[in-house]
């Protein structure tokens, strides 16, 4: 009786990580169809996001779909910046960890903010869309 007492919360964490897992498995196969359509995408666990052209199209991944997305012109941009809480990135004293953001400033004072998980993958993203504005 006590032997099955100590399985029971391993087995129920085991089917908790498997089912996890299938959610996780269906949003990635669910982002691999949605990013044929971009020149470039990237998938994360917060948000999907997509170029083609100078069009900007993001969301956030679910198992059954991108739910929430959203499309703006890279030509309303007039900034984008690396924040982390709000704050601008110091990209000469990076921060190891922490859930950054890019931040673009918009022409008619709207402000997008798309969240990444790493921070040197929201660097290679704003580097990377930089070279598209004028």
């Amino acid at each position: 009786m006590e032997r099955g007492l100590l399985w029971l919360p391993l087995l129920v964490v085991f089917f908790w990580l498997v089912i996890s897992g299938k959610r996780e498995y269906q949003k990635v196969e669910v982002y691999k169809v949605w990013a044929e359509q971009f020149d470039n995408a990237k998938y994360d666990i917060y948000a999907v996001l997509g170029k083609k052209g100078d069009l900007i199209t993001w969301g956030k991944p679910t198992p059954k779909g991108i739910i929430n997305e959203n499309i703006f012109s890279l030509s309303t941009v007039e900034k984008i910046n690396v924040t982390i809480k709000n704050k601008l990135v110091d990209y000469d004293n990076l921060p190891v960890k922490g859930d950054a953001n890019l931040q673009f400033l918009c022409s008619d004072n709207e402000i997008i903010n798309i969240p990444f998980t790493d921070i040197n993958l929201a660097i290679k993203w704003l580097n990377y869309l930089q070279k598209f504005m004028k």
